[in-house]
């Protein structure tokens, strides 16, 4: 495998993985130019923050103190505003640990920055080992009381990047609860049972399958997913796992955070061109976005993001690749 990291947004352009035969391709969606990655293709493989997914009304209530946040033209604040950490240049340095190679990518965002208090460093460190698996790492300090929620934004794809849709891929996700939506993909509240719907991912189902039927949560999401499953357990452990049947690719996710935002892509339509000149459609590939549940300032009920002084975020994911 190889993996190919840019400084702009601390993004994973490509990864390369073996099929069943040994014939490699690149499995994530990238954008084709600059121009691309400061517009349409912002997330594709970035790391997003502030704080990934969405805040209410861009509204963050904070220790008696409520912050305006920089709003997207939704009304609501999306993976740190419409100027978050996707489209800043990082400060970038290889590293080597045991077997494993990669690069380690730093941040400074300032107090204020896209309205969030405290100055926070963040730091993210991408890993590469022999035995085909990618961890991502990310650390974050700060100065003053904070939230934090980094996550990676890669889209996969395991036919190969441009190569149709995932509509054919398995999923399977480690989870009993999910949270559904509104209108504006706000979370509702209470987490509610996955049993009978289309996002019981219990058992590998066929994307398609799932995503193709009349159920209202289908329909809020532009007919897809885009959702957050409340994973079972704690610790490092495993959270979903993609199959392409085809090519005999699997991906297993693991992670320490609570909750998993599936997308599949649900806004491609065809605009945005590969960096192999390909065009991405609708379900082009799919997002597994560790990371902790949207909208938690403002739901006291859900793990919380905060950071204060002294502490240090930490959050770790592992993508496992295999054949057969």
């Amino acid at each position: 495998m190889t993996a190919e990291v840019l400084s702009l947004g601390a993004r994973l352009q490509a990864l390369h993985a073996p099929d069943r035969d040994g014939r490699r391709a690149n499995v994530v969606l990238g954008g084709g130019s600059v121009e691309d990655l400061l517009g349409d293709a912002a997330y594709l493989g970035a790391t997003v923050g502030r704080y990934a997914n969405r805040i209410a009304d861009g509204v963050l209530p904070l220790e008696g103190t409520t912050y305006r946040l920089a709003t997207q033209p939704t009304g609501h604040t999306l993976h740190g505003g419409p100027d978050g950490f996707a489209t800043r240049l990082w400060d970038g340095v290889p590293v080597r640990e045991d077997r494993q190679v990669g690069v380690r990518l730093r941040l400074r965002s300032p107090a204020g920055d896209q309205g969030f208090p405290g100055t926070v460093t963040a730091e993210v460190t991408y890993l590469l080992d022999p035995d085909g698996g990618l961890s991502i790492t990310y650390q974050a300090v700060t100065d003053a009381p904070t939230v934090v929620n980094l996550t990676n934004h890669a889209y996969f794809n395991l036919a190969g990047e441009g190569r149709g849709t995932v509509l054919d891929h398995l999923l399977h996700v480690d989870a009993a609860g999910y949270l559904p939506v509104d209108g504006n993909l706000i979370p509702l509240g209470p987490v509610e049972p996955v049993a009978g719907t289309p996002f019981d991912l219990r058992h590998a189902r066929r994307i398609g399958t799932c995503i193709t039927g009349e159920h209202p949560q289908i329909l809020a999401a532009g007919r897809g997913f885009d959702h957050n499953w409340v994973l079972d357990g704690t610790g490092l452990r495993r959270a979903a796992l993609l199959s392409h049947p085809a090519s005999g690719r699997h991906v297993e996710c693991l992670t320490t955070e609570p909750g998993l935002q599936v997308y599949t892509g649900n806004h491609f339509d065809g605009s945005l061109i590969s960096p192999s000149g390909r065009r991405y459609t609708k379900h082009a590939g799919i997002a597994l976005e560790t990371q902790h549940f949207p909208d938690s300032p403002n739901r006291p009920d859900y793990p919380s993001t905060l950071l204060r002084p002294g502490e240090k975020y930490r959050s770790r994911t592992v993508y496992r690749f295999s054949a057969e």
